[in-house]
């Protein structure tokens, strides 16, 4: 097994609180819920974000969780979260038969494990509809309490559909304004032709500021209940 070193961000109290209610919305769908699937339409809506925070949420709750990078063609989880260099990858995996332990890297947070995609290989689909990744998956559920899987967004590639097949539930990150409701039915149709059981969709990078609607319906709901009403 690898080991790394992370950098936690400092969430605010409303994400905080998020990812607390989203981590327990999955928790309510069924104990049989065990590997979960995050995907978006487009890149940079922030589902590898979502992916990574969700996966801190379990780990603090006491669940053993791995995380894995299936963004084969575009890792944004090794750029931003790699520190040192790592040996193997999930291509390695996939296409030279690694174990599971091999691609694992523990980290400096208790409970909470990471598999970076690895070296970008020409055929990223069929890797991850191949019986390796349908065996690493069926390993990792004996080990992890929770496997939550970042995948490349739907709109762009297949790979999400394909990556839904292992899983027990997709969770859909859409970017607030970003793509068009002809566009996110579309992509959820897809999910569905795949048979993906949709556990739900995340609203990311809604604006907050006392501007915003959502800024100030929020701020008067917390602020009346947490002593702290922001004025209109």
């Amino acid at each position: 097994m690898q080991s790394i070193e992370i950098k936690r961000d400092e969430l605010d109290f409303r994400a905080q609180e998020a990812f607390k209610t989203l981590r327990t919305n999955i928790e309510f769908s069924g104990e049989e819920t065990q590997v979960i699937g995050i995907t978006s339409a487009t890149p940079g809506e922030g589902k590898s974000s979502v992916s990574y925070e969700l996966a801190l949420s379990f780990a603090d709750a006491g669940r053993k969780v791995l995380l894995i990078d299936a963004d084969l063609r575009k890792s944004v989880m090794q750029a931003r979260h790699k520190r040192g260099k790592i040996r193997y990858g999930l291509t390695n995996c996939l296409a030279y038969k690694k174990e599971l332990v091999d691609i694992i890297c523990a980290t400096n947070v208790e409970n909470f494990y990471m598999t970076f995609a690895g070296p970008v290989p020409p055929n990223p689909s069929e890797l991850l509809g191949g019986k390796n990744f349908t065996t690493l998956i069926k390993d990792a559920k004996q080990v992890f309490d929770i496997v939550i899987i970042d995948t490349p967004p739907l709109g762009s590639v297949i790979d999400a559909a394909v990556i839904s097949k292992v899983c027990d539930g997709m969770v859909v990150v859409m970017s607030a304004g970003q793509i068009s409701y002809r566009y996110a039915r579309k992509m959820l149709e897809q999910l569905k032709v795949a048979n993906a059981r949709i556990l739900g969709v995340v609203l990311n990078k809604v604006d907050m500021s006392q501007n915003s609607y959502y800024g100030r319906y929020y701020g008067k709901y917390y602020g009346k209940y947490y002593g702290k009403e922001t004025k209109r």
